[in-house]
């Protein structure tokens, strides 16, 4: 298994490319379900969780090909297979994405519960529930939900008592194919589904509402194929960013948009951080900074998100005086505090609120990731602690970020990866 080993202390210099947004992109590739005709996607980020959809989709028959380095084929005239196997879905929330458009498409679909990292119940009673207004008659059997709908689906209005990103995503592209019309309120909000939208509305689907609650879409016969450029990843983005910040350095995040990230950049703000937006992104420069201690809680877009919380956090340990930060979305995401703590940060919990005391070094440290954005988080802490840093059990970061210890060394940092 592999470590990152940093040798922190360096200020980040240069240029970020940031990738294709990867949870859009999983959501992308699962809506070419609902095509006969081929999908291209473009900007396809490399990550494992990619490869991981490549795999579910090809065990269900669809033609996946690498078009080049960036860009996918898939080609779903020939479906074989409904069933989606938990040797693959265990290993990806997103995978549980193509049961509204294999449902919608041919009418049964038998999908395992899925899994992912572990940082909350995440229940997919909303997918579900969205389903069952859309007339399917669902069970659960052995670990798996078994969903039909022989004559087809029928439109329905959908009102979602939370935002729910997958749960949204999965009642849209179930839609698109039932008879009707449908109607989602207090539907999800994310640029994610804006992006899935737009795709979808250029394969036929004729769909109202994007970027609001409400989404209005009339079921067609069937879609026709496309091609889509993924947007850019808005959690790489504000990741490099903050690695930025907690070294003092100063990069150019080039393919990043600012829109996406409104919310986190007003608390970069807040942090005493100068940006400027310019022709290819955005340029920050942190050099003889002292970060100001912020409050931050975590909201449903277009607020604060919750896939940045732990990489904030390892930043705000280095503020001058106590930040705040309230997780209100997963239950379970300050699993990386204990491992922050080992490296000198000062941070105390009270139930789903952290106050973060800022210390004037962090120390490396032997640490264990435990999820996606806590293993970044760790990253960031490292490249700016006096000393050794052994990060373990990296496997999780290969799931969301491309190539993380080039993209850093390209701007100076001293990491490296090596095997356990």
């Amino acid at each position: 298994m592999d470590s990152i080993i940093i040798e922190g202390g360096v200020p980040l210099s240069g240029k970020v490319k940031i990738s294709g947004a990867k949870n859009s992109c999983l959501a992308l590739m699962a809506s070419a379900i609902l095509t006969e005709a081929p999908l291209n996607l473009n900007n396809v980020p490399k990550l494992s969780d990619i490869a991981t959809m490549s795999t579910l989709l090809g065990s269900l028959g669809l033609e996946v090909q690498n078009k080049d380095s960036r860009s996918l084929c898939l080609d779903a005239r020939n479906i074989s297979n409904r069933k989606a196997h938990y040797d693959i879905v265990r290993k990806m929330r997103a995978s549980f994405l193509v049961l509204g458009p294999l449902l919608a498409r041919e009418g049964y679909a038998k999908v395992s519960l899925p899994g992912g990292c572990a940082i909350g119940a995440r229940a997919v009673d909303l997918h579900l529930e969205a389903l069952r207004k859309l007339g399917a008659k669902l069970k659960l059997e052995n670990g798996y939900v078994i969903a039909s709908a022989p004559s087809g689906l029928i439109g329905a209005e959908i009102d979602f008592p939370i935002k729910s990103v997958g749960a949204t995503e999965n009642a849209i592209m179930a839609a698109t194919l039932a008879k009707g019309r449908t109607i989602i309120r207090n539907a999800a909000r994310e640029p994610e589904i804006g992006d899935l939208i737009d795709c979808l509305k250029k394969m036929g689907a004729e769909i109202k509402g994007r970027g609001s609650s409400t989404i209005e879409i009339e079921g067609k016969h069937r879609l026709n194929g496309s091609t889509h450029e993924v947007i850019s990843d808005r959690i790489e983005f504000g990741t490099y960013l903050l690695a930025a910040v907690i070294t003092k350095g100063k990069i150019s995040l080039t393919g990043g948009q600012e829109i996406l990230n409104t919310e986190f950049l007003k608390k970069i703000g807040e942090m005493g951080v100068r940006y400027k937006s310019d022709s290819e992104g955005l340029a920050i420069d942190a050099t003889n900074t002292d970060l100001q201690p912020i409050k931050v809680t975590t909201e449903p877009y277009p607020g604060f998100p919750t896939d940045l919380q732990a990489q904030m956090m390892a930043t705000l340990t280095l503020a001058k005086g106590e930040s705040e930060i309230n997780e209100n979305i997963f239950e379970n995401r300050f699993m990386h505090v204990p491992e922050l703590s080992r490296m000198g940060a000062k941070i105390k919990l009270e139930g789903t609120c952290a106050m973060v005391e800022g210390v004037d070094h962090l120390v490396g440290a032997p640490v264990m990731a435990t999820d996606l954005r806590a293993s970044v988080a760790l990253v960031i802490a490292g490249l700016a602690a006096k000393g050794e840093t052994r990060i373990n059990r990296v496997y999780h970061l290969d799931r969301g970020y491309e190539n993380i210890e080039t993209k850093l060394a390209q701007c100076g940092a001293q990491i490296k990866r090596v095997q356990s």
